[in-house]
C-alpha cells in the first residue's frame, strides 16, 4: 500500500498549527506538531499577509529540518468569521429511474447546487462549502444522505446549507503560500472537520452544540441527525480576555497572556485558597501587586459575555431542545480552568472539553492530544478520506548523488613569436604577451641583478690542549669521586 505524507496548517489568531501526518491506507500517524505564535492576523482573517508569512515560513523551514523533508503543498482552513448561511436547493431527473441512485448523484447533485447559487457580489464573494439537509425522491421525503442512496426514483431533490465568505480573505491565504512557493492542495469549512474529529457520530445523531473557542473566533455549530444544522460566528474569543487582563493591569500583552495561561481562571467563588494568592509584577516601577482573585474576576466576566453570545444563537437556530449530547467546548481557550463549569451553570446544559478522539497514532508530544490542536488534525483527516496526493518530497541523500563533474581549465597556449616575460624582467604585469624582438630590448634596459654567492663559514679550530686537559681531570674525579681536583689542576697549568 502506497505511502503519502499530508501537511496541514491552521492559520489562527494567536497561533499557527502545522501538522505532517504519514498516512498508508486508513493508518494515520502523526510524525510532526508544533504551535508557534502568528502574526498578521485577526479574527481568523488574514489582515497582513507580509507579516504573517514571516513567521509561518521559519514554522515550515523548522519542521522541514527536523523531517529532512520539502513540503509541496498543504491544506489549511477557511476563516471562521464572516461567514453567511443560505439554503439552497438542486433537482435532477434521472435518465435510467431503474438504476439505484449512487453516492456519485447525490455528490453531483450538491456541486449542481452550489454552482448554480447566486452570489450578490461575485467579486467579494465565495462559496466555502455546502452540506446537505435532506433529500426527496418520488414517494419519500426528508432523507438523509445515508438513506437515499440505493433507492429507485425517476427524480432527485436535495436542499442545502451553503456557506458564503470573502473572496477577499482566501485570497490573502493564496497570497502567503504563492509567496513561498507551496501549493494549497486544498481549503476546508473548519467547523465541519473539527466536528469528525472530536464527536462521536452518536453525538451528531442526538443533537450537540459544538463551541469552538479560539483567540480572535468563537463559532457554534450545532447538529442533529448526524448533520450540521447551523453556524455562527462570534468575533471575539481568548485574545479579548488577554486584552481585558492588559488594560485592567497596566501590563504588556505578551505578560497578560502567560498570566492568563498559568493563573488564569473563571468562578473566583470557587478558587479556595488559590484566590488569596498576589502576584508580583516586577517588570515595572514600582513592581505591581494583583490578586488572582482579581484576576478570575476580570476574566470571569468576560468569559460570561462570550457564553451569553452562544447562548443567544443557539436559541436562534430553533434547535435548543435537540441538544441531547449537550455542548462539547473546543479550541484553545477551552482549555481555560473552571471555564466549562462555569458554561454548564449558565446554560443548563451537559457541558464537556472536547479532545481529539484516537483515529489516529502519534509519534510526538501530549500537544496533539490539547484542543487548540483539533482543527489541524481535522484537515489532516480529511485529507486522507479525499485520498489527497502526496505533500511533501525528499531530498536524495548524498551518498546516492552522483558526484559533480569539475571540468579542467585548458592551459593558455602563446602565440607564435611572442613570448611571457618574468616578473623578474619585465616592469610590466607579469603574463602580458611581448613580441620577441621587443623582449631582448625590455632585458637590457634593466641588467638583472647578480646573485650574491654565499662565503662559506669558518671551521671552527679544536679546543686548546689545557681545556682538553681541564675536561678530562673533571672526568676522572667525577669517576672516583675525589676531591679538590681543581687545585690540582692549577698547579699543573703553572
Amino acid at each position: 500500500m502506497e505511502e503519502r505524507y499530508i501537511a496541514s496548517i491552521d492559520l489562527g489568531t494567536s497561533k499557527f498549527g502545522l501538522c505532517v501526518a504519514r498516512v498508508k491506507g486508513d493508518d494515520v500517524q502523526i510524525v510532526y506538531y508544533k504551535e508557534t505564535p502568528s502574526a498578521g492576523i485577526r479574527g481568523s482573517v488574514v489582515q497582513n499577509p507580509m507579516k504573517a508569512s514571516a513567521p509561518l515560513r521559519k514554522a515550515i523551514e523548522e519542521a522541514e529540518n527536523e523531517l529532512m523533508i520539502k513540503i509541496l503543498q498543504v491544506v489549511v482552513g477557511m476563516p471562521r468569521s464572516d461567514v453567511q448561511q443560505e439554503t439552497a436547493t438542486g433537482t435532477i431527473e434521472r435518465t435510467s429511474p431503474d438504476e439505484y441512485i449512487t453516492e456519485e448523484e447525490v455528490e453531483n447533485l450538491k456541486s449542481m447546487a452550489v454552482e448554480s447559487y447566486p452570489l450578490d457580489d461575485t467579486a467579494s464573494q465565495i462559496m466555502y462549502g455546502a452540506v446537505a439537509q435532506s433529500f426527496s425522491i418520488d414517494d419519500q421525503i426528508q432523507l438523509v444522505e445515508s438513506d437515499v442512496v440505493g433507492t429507485l426514483s425517476r427524480s432527485l431533490e436535495g436542499n442545502f446549507k451553503v456557506f458564503i465568505g470573502s473572496r477577499r480573505a482566501t485570497a490573502a491565504v493564496d497570497k502567503i503560500f504563492n509567496s513561498m512557493d507551496i501549493a494549497i492542495a486544498k481549503k476546508y469549512f473548519l467547523p465541519d472537520v473539527v466536528a469528525k474529529t472530536v464527536l462521536s457520530e452518536e453525538d451528531r445523531q442526538n443533537g450537540v452544540a459544538l463551541v469552538d473557542v479560539g483567540a480572535g473566533v468563537t463559532s457554534v455549530a450545532i447538529y442533529h441527525g448526524g448533520i450540521m444544522r447551523y453556524y455562527e460566528a462570534i468575533p471575539f474569543g481568548g485574545k479579548t480576555i488577554t486584552s481585558d487582563l492588559r488594560t485592567e493591569c497596566s501590563i504588556s500583552e505578551d505578560l497578560a497572556e502567560k498570566i492568563k495561561l498559568k493563573f488564569g481562571a473563571c468562578l473566583p467563588g470557587k478558587l479556595a485558597s488559590l484566590s488569596e494568592k498576589v502576584l508580583q509584577i516586577r517588570l515595572t516601577e514600582p513592581y505591581k501587586e494583583v490578586s488572582v482573585k482579581y484576576i478570575s474576576e476580570i476574566i470571569d466576566a468576560r468569559c460570561r459575555e462570550i457564553i451569553d453570545a452562544v447562548l443567544y444563537y443557539i436559541q436562534e437556530s430553533g434547535l435548543e431542545n435537540n441538544l441531547r449530547s449537550g455542548i462539547v467546548l473546543t479550541g484553545g481557550g477551552a482549555s481555560l480552568v473552571n471555564f466549562a463549569n462555569l458554561f454548564k451553570d449558565m446554560s443548563g446544559y451537559e457541558v464537556r472539553i472536547g479532545f481529539p478522539r484516537h483515529l489516529f497514532s502519534a509519534s510526538v508530544g501530549s500537544g496533539i492530544y490539547e484542543p487548540s490542536a483539533t482543527s489541524a488534525i481535522g484537515m489532516v483527516l480529511a485529507a486522507k478520506d479525499d485520498r489527497l496526493p502526496d505533500c511533501i518530497t525528499r531530498p536524495e541523500p548524498a551518498w546516492n548523488q552522483e558526484p559533480e563533474v569539475v571540468e579542467e581549465e585548458e592551459e593558455p597556449t602563446v602565440p607564435e613569436g611572442f613570448f611571457v616575460p618574468d616578473s623578474t624582467f619585465d616592469k610590466g604585469e607579469q603574463g602580458t604577451l611581448i613580441p620577441e624582438e621587443e623582449y631582448g630590448e625590455k632585458v637590457t634596459e634593466e641588467e638583472p641583478k647578480a646573485k650574491k654567492k654565499k662565503e662559506p663559514k669558518p671551521k671552527k679550530e679544536p679546543k686548546p690542549k689545557k681545556e682538553r686537559i681541564f675536561w678530562k681531570k673533571l672526568g676522572e674525579n667525577v669517576k672516583t669521586g675525589l676531591l679538590g681536583f681543581y687545585d690540582e689542576m692549577t698547579k699543573e697549568d703553572e
